[in-house]
Parts: structure tokens; C-alpha cells; sequence
């Protein structure tokens, strides 16, 4: 089963992706809430809070379940500020269609090289077309069978410019690994060390 690793930097990210309980319930409630605002356009207010918090319960059980193919970290120095999630899916023909079918705003890509998982591409939204929709950035490697991404969500267009660099960073420490057993697949050519 393919699993994602990185070396977030302490002094700096916050892991979200195996906090439980009480531990780390703040950072997931602020991660949880500023995902949400990102995908639902800035819905917020009480009901925003009430999901946030619902989701905050029940994310430690649903990030063990992912095991390793979601991973999810907040800004140290203020959570509400900025949250990074990290995950890979299998690139299914679905999920193909769904990428190229994304808007015009979504082209204007830029490489990005990461040390692991070689030339990928980023998207940098410091101004997205909807007024409620925060600023974010998005990084993704396509690695044949899986595609690698990462989301950054900031809550303040005028602090997104400050904080990108760390995101950058930290995407770049982004590795993937799949588990294979000798002799599992008859496309993986084995050779001795020796």
C-alpha cells in the first residue's frame, strides 16, 4: 500500500495526521475548518464551526484508516492561519478525466522539481476569482500509477506571500513509498545488490 513521508520542520509545522483525542484538537479543529472553507467557497459561521468540530472528532480514526496516504500539518505560530494536507491517490481513469475537466484558472501552472518525487507542477492562487474562497496553493506529481499533491490553504491574502516559501519546503521533503514483496509483481525487475 503506497504511503507518503515528509520532514516537516518542527520549529515551524504542527502535525495534524495522528494527533488523538485531546492532544492536538485545536490544530485539527483549525485544519478541518480551513479545508472546509476552501472547498465549500468560505462557507463558515456556526454551522461551519459545528462541521468543523464534528470532523475534528472523527479525523484521528479516519487518518488511520488512510494509513499514511493522507498526511496534514498547521502553522505553528498561528494554526488558524495556514494548513497543508498531503495525499496520494490511485490515478484511475475517473480521476484522469476529473484533472483535465478542471477550469481555466487551474492551467496556469508552474514547475516545481522536488528531490523525491522529481518535476511536478505548482499552482499558486494568492487571489482566487471568488471573494469568500482563501487563498492557496496546490503541488502535484504524477508518478505513473499514483498522483502525489499537496494543498496549502491560507487564511489572510496578505500573509500568503510570507508563508509560501515554507510550503514550498516543505513539499519538497515529500517522499512516496509503496510496499512491494519480492516476486509480487512481474513488472518490478529485481536486481541483486551484489
Amino acid at each position: 500500500m503506497p504511503r507518503l513521508h515528509a520532514d516537516a520542520d518542527p520549529t515551524l509545522w504542527v502535525p495534524v495526521t495522528g494527533s488523538l483525542g485531546w492532544r492536538g484538537r485545536r490544530h485539527r479543529k483549525a485544519a478541518i475548518r480551513m479545508l472546509l472553507a476552501q472547498a465549500g467557497g468560505g462557507s463558515g459561521g456556526r454551522a461551519g464551526g459545528v462541521t468543523a468540530w464534528a470532523m475534528s472528532q472523527a479525523a484521528p480514526l479516519l487518518m488511520r484508516r488512510a494509513d499514511g496516504r493522507v498526511l496534514v500539518w498547521v502553522w505553528k505560530d498561528a494554526p488558524d492561519l495556514l494548513v497543508v494536507m498531503a495525499n496520494v491517490q490511485e490515478l484511475t481513469p475517473q480521476l484522469r478525466t476529473a484533472r483535465a475537466m478542471m477550469p481555466m484558472e487551474y492551467d496556469d501552472t508552474e514547475t516545481f522539481r522536488s528531490p523525491y518525487l522529481g518535476i511536478g507542477e505548482k499552482l499558486a492562487m494568492p487571489l482566487p476569482p471568488g471573494p469568500a474562497t482563501p487563498p492557496f496553493a496546490t503541488y502535484t506529481w504524477d508518478t505513473g500509477t499514483h498522483l502525489v499533491s499537496v494543498t496549502a490553504v491560507c487564511a489572510d491574502r496578505e500573509r500568503f506571500g510570507t508563508v509560501i516559501g515554507a510550503v514550498d519546503d516543505l513539499a519538497r521533503t515529500l517522499r512516496f513509498a509503496d510496499d512491494l514483496a519480492i516476486g509480487e509483481s512481474a513488472e518490478v525487475l529485481r536486481i541483486d545488490p551484489a
